[in-house]
């Protein structure tokens, strides 16, 4: 097992994915968060929180979207559905996705699906702490990225989260 991010490096990491979000984005406007189910939830709870405290004069529109049904693996495993919360128009609005590990890219395809059912948003950008570079097998790239990793096949990256009784951490396993 190899440590990949300790708990101060994704402290650090999270606060400068929020400053990007902002500084991209004219200070969150016409900006909406989405975390994605299930585990894309506690990175996106945790930058929202950032997002509060640079732009505190702001409402943050923030959404979480289950992607389970969308899935092009759906048939083939057993998934669990988690809650789709977005009380909100994404209409004409920039989502910003979130996500814990960017690998082959499947589950953003599956997750753009989803956000259609919602409206038609002017922009999507995606925002990861995890980037698997050269394991894709989608044209999709993170536009912020806590950290990019060169990783084979069998390796698997596992995110560890405060929030589950564990310590915050990436690691390789």
């Amino acid at each position: 097992m190899k440590t990949i991010l300790s708990e101060q490096q994704i402290a650090l990491t999270v606060k400068r994915l929020a400053h990007q979000i902002v500084e991209n984005n004219q200070g969150l406007n016409n900006t909406v968060i989405i975390g994605l189910q299930p585990r894309g939830i506690f990175l996106s709870d945790r930058i929202v929180v950032e997002l509060k405290q640079i732009v505190p004069h702001q409402h943050i529109k923030y959404g979480k979207l289950d992607i389970t049904f969308y899935r092009d693996d759906v048939r083939k495993a057993l998934h669990i559905a988690n809650a789709t919360e977005i009380p909100f128009s994404i209409e004409g609005k920039t989502v910003v996705l979130i996500d814990d590990v960017l690998y082959t890219g499947r589950t953003i395809r599956a997750a753009l699906d989803a956000l259609l059912d919602f409206g038609r948003p002017s922009k999507v950008s995606l925002c990861v702490l995890i980037d698997r570079r050269f394991s894709r097998e989608l044209p999709i790239q993170p536009d912020f990225s806590g950290k990019a990793i060169d990783t084979i096949v069998s390796d698997k990256v596992k995110v560890n989260w405060s929030e589950t009784g564990l310590k915050d951490e990436v690691v390789i396993v």
